[in-house]
């Protein structure tokens, strides 16, 4: 018999965490497909030009893992100048953990014991463990099980940005859950506020989604404000993301901004629209689904081997990478089924494209692999060490 405890230990021990280094480089015409591929010239690129902007702004970057699941982007996140990760779940982080990545928030509260005691051996092994709070019984219990195990604990307040997903609600409510943590939870320490309004990430058009956006984040300048008015310092605030990256300096309330998407980008962000143009393509797509060409049954349409298993549909349809002309439609599990309108190119069968994805967090989620490459050449193969790490 195995307990439930001893389960989630052994497939954390055995989650394949480092790069696999090939015998010799491999051309990506040579991957079989599909493949989650990654053009590295492109992902180095965008990272560079995030951290540029933060710097330039006095901010800080923690990178969101929970688009990319994966310790070895998240090193080269660090590597290029951010101060920590953020995850989404306990599971993610404990695999940040493992794969030596030790300044982590988890952004979004836990209540239950299981997930509390998890929590705490995350911080028994690292100082720069912290989670959110949004509710005085969550702190009570956070602070409950972190004094039986002598651990001082990071916590944030999460604010709900009206959502009404997570988070306390700004003000009168928040300052006081933020007084309890100060006066009744001596485990508890105190690092800022969190507000994520992801409501507001991919508003189409740039000033009617940075209008929402400062009206959202008003009230997390005045609770910000209040807890300052009743000596509370508010040392951190965290929050944004990739939609709204171009936006946090002129309102001046994120110090540390939570992007994610940025390094890969996907179809739903390039089409919210920039500051002066059509696209938002301040960072390019760097992350693709190569696809293989396997059938014609009609001269106007062409399948490929990439259907629902491997491209997310939640939102808006994959498009190829360097193909106009062609449009796709999902065909079923494993097959995508391409309209030929008037394609800039011939399409034959056996022909390997690459798609942009839809959206890149719940896409990533279907593969074990990435396929890195530079200028064609796959030299090492990356595990996605926390996919399906939903708990």
């Amino acid at each position: 018999m195995t307990s439930m405890r001893q389960f989630i230990s052994d497939i954390k021990s055995n989650t394949p965490l480092h790069p696999i280094l090939l015998d010799e480089p491999v051309s990506i015409d040579a991957l079989p497909t599909p493949a989650l591929t990654i053009d590295l010239n492109v992902l180095d690129s965008n990272l560079k030009k995030m951290q540029n902007h933060i710097d330039d702004h006095g901010m800080t970057l923690r990178c969101h893992t929970k688009m990319h699941k994966s310790p070895i982007i998240a090193k080269k996140q660090l590597a290029h100048g951010a101060v920590g990760v953020c995850c989404a779940t306990v599971s993610e982080a404990e695999i940040m953990l493992l794969g030596e990545i030790e300044n982590i928030l988890i952004t979004s509260p836990v209540v239950t014991e299981d997930k509390i005691l998890r929590v705490m051996s995350m911080a028994k092994q690292s100082d720069d463990i912290a989670i959110v709070v949004d509710h005085i019984k969550g702190a009570q219990a956070l602070n409950k099980y972190a004094d039986a195990d002598d651990i001082n604990l990071k916590v944030y307040i999460d604010l709900d940005p009206g959502m009404g997903r997570t988070g306390i609600r700004p003000g009168e409510d928040a300052l006081v859950l933020g007084q309890y943590i100060l006066e009744s939870c001596p485990r508890l320490n105190f690092q800022g506020l969190q507000m994520y309004a992801g409501n507001c990430m991919h508003i189409n058009g740039f000033e009617k989604r940075q209008s929402k956006y400062q009206y959202i984040l008003q009230k997390g300048l005045e609770t910000k404000k209040l807890f300052e008015s009743k000596g509370i310092p508010v040392p951190v605030l965290t929050g944004g993301g990739t939609g709204t990256y171009d936006m946090e300096p002129d309102i001046g309330f994120i110090t540390e901004l939570q992007a994610g998407s940025y390094a890969f980008m996907d179809i739903e962000y390039r089409d919210i629209g920039g500051q002066e143009k059509e696209h938002f393509d301040d960072f390019k797509t760097s992350l693709f689904v190569l696809t293989t060409a396997i059938s014609q049954p009609q001269s106007t349409l062409i399948t490929f081997d990439a259907g629902i298993k491997c491209l997310a549909t939640d939102t808006a349809y994959p498009e190829f990478k360097d193909v106009e002309g062609v449009v796709y439609h999902f065909g079923g599990d494993e097959h995508g089924i391409v309209q030929l309108n008037n394609p800039s190119r011939t399409i034959n069968l056996g022909d390997r494209l690459s798609l942009i994805t839809p959206h890149c967090d719940p896409t990533v989620n279907l593969y074990d692999y990435y396929y890195p490459y530079r200028n064609g050449l796959v030299e090492e193969i990356w595990p996605i060490s926390a996919r399906g790490k939903s708990q």
